[in-house]
């Protein structure tokens, strides 16, 4: 009898190893499982994935007091290790994050289902038919900021699109992102979601691990530093999708507004400095400069903007004067840089030479002017007439966004739903085969299927 109990509590701890839990695991073990149960999560119903996110929704909002009490620590934290104001704001996590979370999930949760897109249906001859249609990527590793509300839109926008995901959150707020990803992990679960759906890496150590998983994890999106987003690009096999710096401009032409003009300005620079569609260089041409300037400082004065300008701007209105490195920062605060360009040609390779291809604006009442801008920004976003913190997933309808992609290939700009997902052919055929067509007795018929 001993002996059958002693054999019975070995092969109950050799089944408990085996079935470990996801947060017991290293990186690599986490994201191996993650990458054995992407095809259940893909396999779930819209249903279902909708259910586990209204499953969170309620669990954030029934946790809430947990979740302000463990950014509190982080807040305190921070401040006592001398984090700038910049970042500060971003730390945060109250009432207003956590409402506009909510609308972000009701909103993802009113989007029809982005998986099973059929975009090309054709019959290649008869009996033989081929459909194109949309996929999960798979599993994806996302590295972001100090910000705990992106680890609410990141991980729903990863589930409602069927991908596994991995969470690398800030360090700053480790604290309320444990907290965050621990009570949306338990609500995936309980609403029928794999155990693999979701992984946390929390220690900075474990970023290098999850470089070398290639094996497993489909796609990486860091969010971070022009320096920390080129080291990943450089120390991975990894496809890495993201966009490093937000430099964004506003031209201000010749035939702009002026009251439209000042109230965008203030508007993208002042609504929320600290992210990265905030505007950072104003240009504005050089036949308004002289009635233009001295009214948006008097504007930016009052909202406690600190200016920063070329000699020309310097001299006109009294900031400090700046050279052509100035022109390459990236504030994140209330500090601005402003140019005087004699033209909108100037100021297109103004924008092109210095931005970062994130989010770049014309104020124009001239139309032409306009669509010229518009062709020849070179940015992922190109507005007229607005302020750039539209730039955004939410603002964009797309429920929230993991990112802004600012490089060529599809996905560009705000990324979400869509941008997750790919794309499989699935053929069915009778017994096809290839021989009959390579050696003429047998020819395709195209035809598209409506």
């Amino acid at each position: 009898m001993k002996l059958r109990n002693l054999f019975k509590r070995i092969l109950c701890e050799r089944i408990a190893a085996i079935q470990q839990p996801v947060h017991c695991m290293t990186i690599t073990e986490k994201a191996c499982a993650l990458k054995k149960d992407s095809p259940k999560l893909a396999s779930t119903s819209i249903e279902v994935r909708n259910k586990a996110l209204s499953n969170i929704a309620e669990a954030i909002k029934a946790n809430a007091a947990a979740i302000f009490d463990a950014n509190k620590q982080d807040m305190d934290a921070a401040e006592q290790s001398g984090v700038a104001p910049a970042v500060m704001k971003r730390l945060k996590f109250g009432e207003d994050k956590l409402r506009s979370s909510f609308e972000g999930i009701e909103s993802l949760i009113s989007l029809p289902d982005p998986l099973n897109i059929v975009s090309l249906k054709r019959s290649l001859d008869e009996g033989l038919t081929l459909i194109r249609s949309t996929c999960p990527i798979g599993v994806i590793g996302v590295i972001f900021e100090a910000r705990p509300d992106a680890l609410i839109q990141i991980s729903t926008l990863c589930l409602k699109s069927g991908n596994c995901c991995i969470l690398k959150g800030g360090s700053e707020t480790r604290r309320t992102n444990k907290v965050l990803f621990d009570i949306i992990y338990k609500a995936a679960c309980e609403s029928g979601l794999p155990e693999g759906c979701m992984a946390q890496a929390e220690d900075r150590s474990e970023i290098s691990e999850l470089l070398t998983c290639d094996k497993y994890v489909d796609l990486l999106i860091p969010r971070g530093s022009n320096a920390f987003v080129r080291y990943i690009m450089d120390n991975t096999r990894i496809t890495v999708m993201g966009h490093a710096d937000g430099i964004c401009h506003i031209y201000v032409d010749s035939e702009a507004d002026f009251d439209m003009a000042l109230s965008i300005i203030v508007d993208a620079k002042t609504q929320y400095s600290a992210v990265c569609n905030a505007v950072e260089t104003v240009l504005i041409n050089s036949k308004i400069a002289d009635r233009f300037l001295p009214l948006l400082s008097e504007r930016l004065k009052d909202a406690g903007v600190k200016m920063n300008g070329d000699k020309k701007t310097a001299a006109l209105i009294g900031c400090n004067e700046i050279d052509e490195n100035g022109f390459k920062k990236e504030y994140l605060d209330k500090e601005i840089s402003l140019k005087i360009v004699d033209s909108e040609d100037e100021a297109i390779a103004h924008i092109n030479s210095f931005g970062s291809h994130h989010t770049d604006c014309i104020i124009t009442s001239n139309e032409a002017n306009k669509e010229y801008f518009f062709t020849m920004v070179d940015s992922a976003n190109v507005y007229c007439n607005c302020s750039t913190r539209f730039a955004d997933g939410f603002r964009y309808g797309f429920g929230a966004e993991v990112g802004i992609s600012t490089g060529k290939m599809p996905p560009r700009g705000p990324v979400g739903l869509e941008g997750l997902v790919t794309y499989k052919y699935k053929m069915t055929g009778e017994g096809h085969l290839v021989a009959p067509y390579c050696d003429g007795s047998k020819s395709f018929h195209f035809k598209d299927i409506k």
